[in-house]
C-alpha cells in the first residue's frame, strides 16, 4: 500500500478542495482545515501523504492529560512529604521535587503532542498519525474493520471529549483516535461502520 497518494489522488477528497496536490505543494497547506502537525513537508514524506487533509483532534485532550498527570503527581508529592516529615528525613522531602519536575516536563510535552494527532478519511482507508520524536502513521482499510467503539472515561466526559477505538481483523492494526467531540465521535463511528459493511459486502 502506498502512502504517497501521488499516483492515484483520492476520488472524493474529504476537504472538498478543487486544488490538486501538485498545485498546493504539500497537498494540505491551502485546505480549510489545518494540518495536524504543521505544513510544508516534502512530497516524499511518508507521514504526510500528498492530497490528504488532516483533521486535528480537540485541544481539550491536552487539558485532560494534564489534569490526570497533575492528580498523579500531587499524590506522589503529598506521599513523599508525609513520609519525609513523619520519619524526619529531609532527603525524602527533597525527593518531592522530582514529581514536580516530571509534571512540568509532561505539561510542556503534552502541549506539543496533542496537535500532532490527526486523522483523514480516504476512499479505501482511514489514516491516523501521531507522535513527535517517534512518529506513527496507521492505515486502516475499511474492508478490515470489524467494529468501532466510542469510549469516554469520567475525566473525558467532564471536558466533553471521547475516543474512537477501531477493531480490525488483525489485532496488530487496531487503532485509536482520542480527543474527539461526542458529535464527531458518533459521526465517525457511523461513517466507518457503514464503510466497513459496504466493503465487506463487496467482497
Amino acid at each position: 500500500m502506498s502512502f504517497s497518494g501521488a499516483a492515484e489522488p483520492p476520488l472524493e477528497p474529504i476537504s472538498g478542495a478543487a486544488e490538486s496536490p501538485l498545485e498546493s505543494g504539500s497537498g494540505a497547506g491551502n485546505s480549510p482545515l489545518e494540518p495536524a502537525n504543521g505544513a510544508g513537508t516534502s512530497a516524499g514524506e511518508p507521514f504526510d501523504p500528498q492530497g490528504v487533509t488532516w483533521i486535528k483532534v480537540s485541544s481539550r485532550l491536552a487539558v485532560v492529560r494534564r489534569v490526570r498527570m497533575a492528580c498523579l503527581m500531587s499524590v506522589l508529592v503529598v506521599a513523599l512529604l508525609v513520609v519525609g516529615l513523619g520519619l524526619g528525613h529531609p532527603v525524602i522531602i527533597w525527593f518531592a521535587v522530582l514529581p514536580v519536575a516530571a509534571g512540568a516536563w509532561w505539561w510542556v510535552l503534552v502541549g506539543r503532542q496533542v496537535p500532532a494527532w490527526g486523522y483523514a478519511e480516504r476512499d479505501e482507508d482511514l489514516l491516523i498519525r501521531h507522535g513527535l520524536m517517534w512518529r506513527s502513521l496507521v492505515v486502516v482499510p475499511y474492508g478490515r474493520l470489524q467494529y468501532v467503539d466510542v469510549t469516554a472515561g469520567p475525566v473525558e466526559r467532564l471536558f466533553g471529549i471521547a475516543g474512537v477505538q477501531l477493531h480490525t481483523a488483525s489485532a496488530g492494526t487496531d487503532a485509536h483516535i482520542p480527543g474527539l467531540t461526542p458529535q464527531e465521535a458518533a459521526r465517525l463511528r457511523e461513517r466507518l461502520a457503514s464503510r466497513g459493511e459496504a466493503r465487506l459486502a463487496g467482497l
